[in-house]
């Protein structure tokens, strides 16, 4: 009954330890695989700030599609900006 997250990473121990933290504090973690997949739970994606079990994650990562949305990309209201203030 408890809320899952995703981790995704390429480092098999680093994504074991926050795993392992996921679970302390008080979450399932999800394996979401390596870096290359980690596109599955960007913004807009079926996942992305939903309160999903183990099976709803798992389901929602494999619904996500690669078709970037309005939400999955900057807007003028972005935080942070690229000037060089110099």
């Amino acid at each position: 009954g408890r809320i899952a997250l995703p981790v995704a990473g390429d480092d098999a121990a680093a994504k074991a330890k926050v795993m392992a933290l996921v679970d302390e504090l008080g979450f399932d973690a999800v394996d979401a695989g390596g870096l290359d997949d980690s596109w599955r739970q960007q913004p807009g994606t079926p996942v992305y700030t939903k309160d999903h079990d183990v099976e709803g994650v798992r389901r929602a990562l494999g619904e996500a599609s690669r078709e970037r949305t309005e939400e999955f990309t900057a807007t003028d209201a972005s935080p942070g900006t690229f000037e060089n203030p110099a």
